[in-house]
């Protein structure tokens, strides 16, 4: 590559640090006004000691944490500039999406997790209300309110199901309305045991007692069966790490496999088909772990 062509990647590496620094202070600004709006009560000062702080804190590492995918583009900069190539730079920002979509995965993964977890603790919460002598209506209420912690509260189907509850409405098919949430299928059954005590006078707290032992041990296998794949994953992010050790071991050497992978065409070649290879050993490797879990 020509000096004439590799003179101005520092100066667009200065923008983007500028558009990127500016971006965090406005990100910044919106969260310190939103904490000074909460703390702020009606017409009294704004605090400013340790607790509001804290709080200006809490709510940057929350922005932080729904931007984590923005590390690609970081790392794409960062080698970019030790490479004197724009090539990182344009990986990192493809690869911008991909990590997003991986990222909201784990969470909706980690969402469904807590929801099933959710309805187990709910089954035993209803329970012991019934034992205790509280009416099935009451029972479902005060264990909802015990064992439903979403972020914002409860949901459109949480919050239908405890109307029913409360006002004699329809509880079994606000259930199953609420069991099309994933992770919330248990509910399903409940509403089944809902239905089959108030029509035929069976004992909604033997029924519902069964229903949770059910999916306890329904629980307990799925989280056997994560742990056994743990390995799997394992092996999985050390064989993708692998071309970065690798390119660190030749630094080490003194073969400078940056200037060779960025600066030359058989680097090129090089750099595609193992960008290549390492997408498909991926993707193989997740449809492996897949078809475990199922």
């Amino acid at each position: 590559m020509s000096a004439a062509a590799v003179v101005p990647l520092p100066v667009f590496a200065g923008v983007l640090c500028a558009g990127a620094a500016a971006w965090a202070l406005a990100g910044a600004d919106r969260v310190s006004r939103r904490a000074r709006t909460v703390l702020a009560g009606a017409g009294s000062p704004v605090p400013t000691g340790p607790a509001a702080w804290e709080r200006l804190v809490a709510g940057v590492r929350v922005r932080a944490a729904h931007r984590r995918e923005w590390a690609c583009l970081v790392a794409g900069l960062a080698f970019a500039l030790l490479g004197g190539s724009v090539i990182p730079l344009l990986a990192g920002a493809a690869a911008v999406p991909l990590v997003r979509r991986w990222l909201r995965s784990k969470e909706r993964t980690r969402a469904r997790t807590a929801r099933a977890a959710e309805v187990v603790a709910l089954c035993g919460a209803v329970v012991g209300e019934l034992r205790a002598g509280a009416q099935p209506g009451r029972a479902l209420t005060e264990a909802m309110r015990r064992t439903v912690s979403g972020p914002g509260g409860p949901g459109a189907a949480e919050a239908g199901v405890l109307a029913a509850a409360a006002f004699g409405g329809d509880v079994p098919g606000a259930l199953r309305q609420a069991a099309r949430e994933p992770g919330a299928e248990g509910l399903a059954a409940m509403a089944a045991c809902w239905r089959v005590s108030v029509d035929g006078g069976a004992g909604l707290a033997a029924g519902l007692d069964r229903l949770e032992g059910a999916l306890r041990a329904e629980r307990d296998r799925e989280e056997s069966l994560r742990a056994q794949l743990t390995g799997a994953r394992s092996t999985t992010a050390v064989l993708a790490l692998l071309p970065g050790v690798g390119l660190l071991i030749g630094t080490g050497l003194g073969a400078d496999p940056l200037r060779v992978l960025l600066h030359t065409p058989v680097g090129w070649g090089c750099l595609l088909a193992g960008a290549v290879l390492e997408a498909l050993g991926l993707l193989w490797c997740r449809r492996i772990v897949r078809v475990g879990e199922r």
